[in-house]
């Protein structure tokens, strides 16, 4: 079955940089596309930055130009590199492949605080 292990998450101030990682086995990793999302108090689970089994990459307005999404598919892991975090990010982060009908359970992800 599909396992998900996310890491990187921490406390971090403002203008700081952390850099998430997922390592996943139980699939074909190559042929999937590879989500990052976020949910923080109250909110939602958003998606944050997703990359295709292609390279091709896509990340929300609030972060672009902060966070870059990439994968390297020998050693099955996708990573979120997220310089320049504001309080905003403050969320864990959770990471899953696509399409919705094919998501693995969600784990716990990994937490980011952002605080002075």
């Amino acid at each position: 079955q599909v396992h998900l292990v996310e890491s990187g998450g921490g406390l971090v101030q403002p203008g700081g940089s952390l850099r998430l990682s997922c390592a996943t086995s139980g699939f074909i990793f190559d042929y999937y596309t590879m989500d990052w999302y976020r949910q923080s108090t109250g909110n939602e689970r958003d998606l944050v930055a997703r990359i295709n089994a292609g390279g091709s990459t896509f990340v929300i307005d609030s972060v672009k130009g902060r966070f870059t999404i990439s994968r390297d598919n020998a050693k099955n892991t996708v990573y979120l590199q997220m310089n320049n975090l504001k309080p905003e990010d403050t969320a864990v982060y959770y990471c899953n492949r696509s399409p919705d009908d094919q998501r693995a359970s969600w784990g716990p992800g990994t937490r980011v605080t952002v605080s002075s």
